[in-house]
């Protein structure tokens, strides 16, 4: 293990535990929790005593006798000709992602989701302009013809859900060289970048728990401005739901944020929804849940725009978001069935 090979390199070197920490720039201390394995050096500790030691990284990392399966062996069979080689279907070569491409990736998900995040909110929000207009136009004191209302709103209503888009197209073709990661394709980390993926999830660890309850806080406890509105008059009741949906849209959001983040880490060590069962099942649901969601939308339009019930036609995706579990575990089932 690490803390061993730290060790005995130390002693080749002739180097005492104080001799090392002065050499990194650390604590004795530090050196000896390394060495009793309490701690774990991070990646940038990793590849300066990498360089002290003049040894590679992977040789650092890597457990004893741990070694890359070679694909032709001397053992294979004397039927295959000369300078031919067959990889078994176990030995398939994969993709090897270094720990700068790891760190890339990390990074450009962070940049993702707080641009994804925006464009979920303009897209929450978008209908929001129309609603008041249209509540202001239906009241006493408005002083905006019917009409009027429903042209601006729905002016304001593109040019948000436009804005969101464009977002999403972005974020789509800049993430396009990481699109394997999310296929059945096989590929690994090396050596350096799992250390590096597996210390950056222990450190996001509390982070997420923390920032997913809040969220969902925020998002059980949006309601309350259209409860507080239910004895006031309609125009009062019409801004209270604008409210609403701004305070659920912050608290989905912040749910986008901290779970794309999270699902990057999962992509890369093969968890979660990323293992190599659950991308096969994505085959099949990815399509599916997407098709699902734009028939939602397709239905909330309708609904509005002919019936002009705007203020209640948001209850299609309360429904269909019930609905999307049953839909999602009707498609799980296929597809096991499928692979079994």
């Amino acid at each position: 293990m690490l803390a061993d090979k730290i060790t005995q390199l130390r002693k080749k070197n002739g180097w005492s535990q104080e001799e090392l920490a002065n050499r990194m720039e650390i604590s004795r201390q530090a050196v000896s929790k390394w060495e009793s394995n309490q701690t774990t050096p991070d990646i940038e500790k990793i590849i300066q005593l990498s360089s002290l030691f003049g040894v590679t990284i992977d040789s650092l990392l890597k457990e004893d006798g741990e070694h890359t399966p070679e694909t032709c062996s001397q053992s294979q069979s004397p039927s295959v000709q000369q300078g031919e080689c067959q990889t078994p279907s176990s030995l398939k070569p994969a993709i090897q992602i270094t720990w700068e491409e790891a760190q890339n990736f990390l990074e450009l998900q962070r940049e993702f989701s707080w641009k994804i995040a925006l464009g979920v909110f303009l897209c929450i929000f978008s209908p929001i302009p129309l609603i008041i207009l249209s509540g202001i136009a239906g009241s006493s004191i408005g002083s905006i013809s019917g009409t009027t209302a429903a042209t601006i709103g729905l002016v304001v209503l593109f040019a948000f859900v436009i804005g969101a888009v464009t977002i999403f197209l972005y974020c789509g073709f800049k993430g396009e060289p990481f699109q394997f990661l999310e296929k059945n394709i096989p590929f690994e980390l090396e050596s350096t970048a799992r250390h590096f993926v597996l210390e950056q999830k222990k450190q996001q660890r509390s982070g997420y728990i923390k920032w997913n309850i809040i969220a969902i806080c925020i998002c059980i406890f949006s309601p309350i401005p259209v409860l507080l509105s239910l004895f006031g008059s309609e125009l009062l009741r019409v801004i209270m739901v604008t409210v609403t949906m701004v305070i659920a849209g912050i608290g989905v959001a912040i749910f986008i944020v901290v779970n794309i983040r999270n699902e990057a880490l999962q992509k890369l060590l093969k968890e979660g929804d990323y293992t190599e069962k659950a991308k096969m099942q994505n085959e099949l649901k990815g399509p599916i849940m997407g098709a699902y969601w734009c028939i939602l939308v397709a239905i909330y339009l309708f609904w509005s725009f002919t019936a002009d019930s705007w203020k209640i036609s948001w209850i299609v995706f309360v429904a269909g978001g019930i609905l999307s579990s049953l839909v999602e575990g009707l498609c799980i089932f296929i597809s096991n069935k499928r692979q079994g």
